[in-house]
């Protein structure tokens, strides 16, 4: 920053573990917070009004995919495995700028509703390349936003990993099934390693990550290859983890044992691993989780809109495992919006047949969304909260918006009331990268050009794929709802025996 010492004064600020908000001032040295004072007792070399504003800790992104951006409102009433059945036409023919341009509208969005960090689980058909990831870490950094850019890798299509679905094909369809191609192993990860030896943002603002993206869709060649160069660069490592009924019971045909159960084998389950979804997990897999120091993204609106079920992140917690709270990229859940996400979040903890106690309160929902998805990040204690020595990711908010009008505690405003569309200014780092909810250096109508006009090239270019995609569809559909009626039981099962 130009200035040594910033003073944010005038606001309501809602400092760590507060129960509400409280007039206070923010004292701001480069890029973190030096201090939080009671108001006109901080002096520095410029002021920031704040008046009218409740100022809360970015929110972070705990789990999404960057190149959803060009992909919201596709497919209606799909199912996760009908959604990887149409992946290879909604995902295809990608030029590296699509992938900035993508990344770029997901960035937007988020930080347009109050999000300040994601982890990105970017896709790049038929491999990840270099530059196309230099293209995800341009769009981030020119947004001035924080991620944990991981590629997703895969050496088994969605129709070698579901056990016994290729067999399931009548014979003028199998080929067609047969006919979509992955890497190999190797291939797979040859830019991954060569990314982590070229990677050069700071640690704290652009992070390389890894996404096997779902166990089932990766050898064992491949996730160890993942594990060990997680180990040798220090990068942090993401994957579906037990996302819907069809995964868990592939995951007992094919590995004998539940997927935590199969990753702890090999080793991945650790203080950089991180789960997304983990709707399909047993006790025994949250301790497993928790004990080897692995962290879970739960993402609520996405499991509902394919109908994979209600994670219960209350009994995870108490299994001793950090949760963060994501969206999903906006093909599988068609918005960045954490407060939405933070919101379903609360609501959904009080599905299931327990004491109104044990529900997520407000207060709980907004740490996991903001201290929980840090530390799924690899960011805890550098952000997601207003505190002295954390980076200054704040948000503000307009207290005269409906949203917030009357003001009655600003917690539950947050979770219970808010939208994004009170969001009027968002600051990362100590620089505004939106102020009166326009983006520096963004062209927005520009950007959205383009993005219409690479929205109907790839419609045009991607026709053959969806439309073999879609013959296979029905015999996807009828053979995974089958399969996942196996797993049906484990809800019922788990609340008997009172878990």
């Amino acid at each position: 920053m130009a200035d040594d010492r910033v003073v944010v004064s005038g606001g309501l600020v809602l400092v760590a573990g507060a129960p509400n908000a409280d007039p206070a001032d923010i004292v701001l040295e480069g890029d973190s917070i030096a201090a939080i004072v009671p108001p006109g007792q901080a002096q520095g070399d410029r002021t920031i009004d704040a008046s009218g504003r409740l100022i809360i800790p970015g929110l972070i992104n705990a789990h999404t995919h960057g190149h959803g951006g060009l992909g919201k409102g596709i497919g209606d009433r799909m199912s996760l495995e009908l959604l990887l059945n149409a992946n290879y036409w909604i995902q295809g023919s990608r030029t590296n700028d699509d992938h900035y341009l993508s990344t770029l509208l997901s960035g937007i969005e988020m930080i347009r509703k109050g999000c300040t960090a994601c982890y990105d689980l970017t896709a790049m058909l038929p491999v990840p390349t270099e530059e196309g990831l230099q293209e995800v870490a341009r769009a981030y950094n020119d947004l001035g936003m924080r991620a944990v850019i991981a590629p997703m890798l895969a050496d088994r299509t969605f129709y070698q990993a579901i056990p016994g679905l290729l067999d399931a094909f009548p014979p003028d369809l199998r080929p067609v099934a047969e006919g979509f191609k992955t890497a190999t192993a190797d291939a797979a990860m040859a830019p991954m390693r060569a990314a982590a030896r070229n990677w050069n943002y700071p640690g704290d603002c652009l992070r390389l990550g890894l996404a096997p993206t779902i166990p089932l869709h990766c050898s064992d060649e491949l996730m160890i290859a993942c594990r060990d160069l997680a180990a040798e660069f220090g990068l942090p490592l993401q994957t579906h983890l037990a996302e819907s009924p069809v995964q868990r019971t592939a995951a007992e045909q094919r590995y004998g044992s539940t997927l935590t159960a199969h990753l702890a084998k090999l080793g991945l389950i650790g203080s950089g691993f991180s789960g997304a979804h983990a709707v399909w997990l047993d006790q025994t897999e949250m301790e497993t989780i928790a004990s080897l120091g692995g962290t879970l993204a739960h993402n609520p609106g996405s499991n509902l809109r394919l109908g994979n079920g209600i994670a219960d992140m209350r009994r995870a917690v108490i299994a001793g495992v950090t949760v963060g709270v994501g969206t999903d990229g906006s093909s599988s859940s068609d918005n960045q919006n954490m407060f939405e996400a933070m919101r379903l979040a609360a609501f959904l903890s009080r599905a299931y047949d327990r004491p109104a106690a044990e529900w997520f309160s407000a207060a709980e929902a907004l740490r996991l969304a903001t201290e929980g998805s840090a530390a799924v990040l690899g960011m805890a204690g550098i952000i997601g909260k207003i505190a002295p020595g954390y980076k200054a990711d704040l948000v503000f908010l307009d207290l005269d918006h409906v949203n917030l009008v009357p003001l009655n505690n600003a917690v539950q405003h947050l979770v219970n009331a808010e939208d994004g569309a009170a969001v009027r200014d968002v600051m990362i780092g100590g620089r505004f990268v939106m102020k009166d909810r326009e983006l520096p250096g963004i062209d927005w109508p520009a950007i959205a050009a383009r993005a219409r006009g690479a929205a109907s090239r790839l419609t045009e270019a991607n026709a053959p794929v969806r439309a073999a995609a879609e013959r296979l569809a029905p015999v996807v559909d009828h053979f995974c709802v089958g399969l996942g009626r196996c797993a049906h039981v484990l809800p019922r099962r788990l609340l008997a025996e009172g878990v």
